[in-house]
């Protein structure tokens, strides 16, 4: 029997953006392999955001290449996406959920039973029947987190998934990323929050001005950076 393809390791290989003559990416050579979540991290405009749409396949590079498994351009059925300000569709909690099966091409006659289980992961099983668009800030995060893993993906890539979130949500948020990656699926998400970067993060990237500053695990970026931008950054000073 075959092994089963997968997209991981992502590899980035002096890959680039240009917009222009502007330059969004500069040179980025990494590697998202299989473990704990990645955490990217940054000042505005470092190209956290790019990066991740690079890697999920969104965005082709100006320069440089991309390998999903060690295959290009490779269709992203096992990667899945969750964008900072998600829109909810007009329709209920679980409508939302079963049109995202139904994007994903998952076998209709499976659907109750993904939607039941996909909501209780999030903590929404109670809220099934209500309108997604009257959901609280938290709650709708929760939901577009059930639906980008509508297609069970390999790798998840999320955009600031607690931003502007309460305590609460935001630890409601992140339990959630903790049970996804205990699964085994591979997580790669940006975070302007230092505190949430140290509690999930395997890995973390520090990115300014488009190119990798600093990469190490995250205990060793927090405890022993070794660029002066990573030791700034940490203390919160600017990075200009």
């Amino acid at each position: 029997m075959r092994a089963p393809v997968s997209d991981l390791p992502i590899m980035l290989v002096e890959a680039g953006i240009l917009a222009g003559t502007t330059t969004i990416l500069d040179r980025i050579s990494l590697v998202l392999g299989p473990g704990a979540p990645t955490v990217l991290i940054g000042p505005n405009g470092a190209g956290k955001t790019t990066l991740l749409r690079v890697a999920m396949g969104l965005i082709p590079v100006s320069r440089g290449r991309v390998t999903w498994g060690g295959r290009e351009a490779v269709p992203p059925t096992h990667r899945a996406i969750m964008f900072q300000r998600p829109v909810m569709l007009r329709r209920s909690t679980a409508g939302n959920v079963r049109y995202a099966l139904k994007a994903a091409n998952i076998f209709r006659a499976d659907w109750e039973q993904r939607t039941t289980e996909l909501l209780k992961l999030v903590g929404l099983e109670d809220l099934g029947s209500r309108p997604a668009r009257r959901l609280s800030g938290g709650e709708q995060q929760r939901l577009a987190l059930a639906r980008a893993l509508a297609r069970d993906p390999t790798v998840l890539f999320l955009d600031e998934p607690a931003a502007s979130l309460d305590p609460a949500a935001t630890k409601a948020i992140e339990d959630i990323v903790r049970a996804i990656a205990a699964r085994g699926v591979k997580v790669v998400m940006t975070t302007h929050d230092l505190g949430q970067a140290r509690r999930i993060g395997g890995e973390v990237v520090l990115l300014h001005r488009g190119r990798i500053v600093e990469k190490a695990a995250a205990n060793d970026f927090f405890a022993t950076p070794k660029t002066e931008e990573a030791r700034k950054f940490i203390v919160g000073e600017l990075l200009v």
